[in-house]
């Protein structure tokens, strides 16, 4: 088994690429996609929501932040506040980004710029994960239209997601002993360097992804399905997100190496697949989970005191706060298809949007 892992290792570290759109979509994968829009009154419904949000974007102006600041913070602080207001740009830039690539609208194009210009030249990431992921849809955003920036934008963009990288492998280097080092939060990490690493085609980080998924899927996942963030939370909430940045970084790696890190074991058997499947009877309510009622972590019971309601002990996890992992899993495995459908209560096959995604991207 410890051969098998060392050989995916290598396969991921010694995988030969050009510059592509591994993060986002292809030129290929954006003309089906348009086909897709055209065919499909769904696929066109999701989209549509999207035209809203780019062309009110078009006429609002970026609000970058200079520090992002969510994580170890209750419900109501300023600073969590602050940065909630700010992250908006997240979903604008996406917006702005896929709406270009679809249409070719020059506005779309000049606004996404700016709002990614914006950002590279007020935010400097200070390497907590629990922060840095949120910036996914903006590096999504850019990867989508880097070919089509002006250099000097382009150079800026990568310097700051450069700096963001960075933060973030400097952060592990220091928390190397703590449980942060293989919780959600390496989970987190790991897929930002990796979606930057990607975007901006930089061989180090590509090695750093390389060298880490696989003892993170080792230490983070059980052989029987569940794992570490579980056990200390007591919570399905958890096991999902550390289950929704395995699978982004895992379609990416598949999409640009060939190498499915989705069903690859580890020496101990672990495997994102496996922890899918542990969660399956829970998200079609077969088996329910009372959430945080042992959970060994302060901070659930001091949201708890704080009154947010999600983080009540005893509260039944919702299903359809799994149909992110179930969307993002259907692009490996379209068995997931079907059980999506049950758990949205929908005969409508492109629920969400990653499950267009799936069907675009080859």
């Amino acid at each position: 088994m410890r051969r098998k892992i060392l050989f995916f290792a290598t396969m991921l570290l010694f995988a030969v690429h050009v510059k592509a759109q591994y993060v986002s979509l292809n030129d290929n994968e954006v003309q089906k996609l348009k086909k897709l829009i055209s065919d499909d009154t769904n696929a066109k419904k999701l989209y549509t929501k999207y035209q809203t949000i780019a062309d009110a974007a078009v006429k609002e102006n970026p609000q970058p932040i200079d520090t992002i600041r969510t994580e170890g913070l209750l419900k109501g602080n300023p600073k969590k506040k602050a940065t909630a207001n700010a992250l908006r740009d997240m979903s604008k830039m996406y917006a702005l980004a896929i709406c270009y690539r679809v249409e070719g609208k020059k506005s779309y194009l000049e606004s996404l710029a700016s709002y990614l210009t914006a950002w590279a030249t007020a935010n400097t990431s200070r390497g907590n994960p629990i922060d840095d992921t949120n910036l996914e849809d903006g590096i999504i955003a850019y990867d989508l239209v880097k070919t089509n920036l002006l250099p000097k934008d382009n150079e800026l963009i990568v310097k700051w997601l450069s700096q963001t990288a960075n933060a973030g492998i400097t952060f592990y280097g220091k928390s190397s002993k703590k449980m942060t080092s293989y919780n959600n939060w390496r989970s987190h990490q790991l897929k930002i360097v990796g979606l930057i690493a990607y975007a901006i085609d930089n061989a180090e980080y590509k090695k750093y992804i390389a060298e880490h998924l696989t003892d993170q899927i080792e230490k983070n996942l059980y052989a029987d399905g569940s794992g570490v963030d579980f056990k200390h939370r007591d919570a399905l909430h958890y096991h999902v997100y550390t289950l929704e940045p395995l699978l982004r970084l895992a379609i990416v790696l598949k999409r640009a190496t060939g190498v499915d890190t989705y069903s690859a074991q580890s020496t101990s058997g672990a495997s994102i697949k496996k922890s899918v499947e542990w969660l399956i009877p829970y998200a079609t309510g077969e088996k329910t989970h009372g959430e945080y009622v042992n959970s060994t972590v302060k901070f659930d019971q001091a949201r708890a005191k704080n009154g947010e309601s999600s983080f009540q002990a005893g509260n039944l996890w919702q299903p359809k706060s799994g149909l992110e992992v179930l969307a993002l899993s259907a692009y490996f495995d379209p068995q997931y298809n079907s059980i999506i459908k049950t758990v949205a209560g929908t005969t409508n096959s492109y629920s969400d949007w990653q499950l267009v995604l799936n069907k675009v991207m080859m």
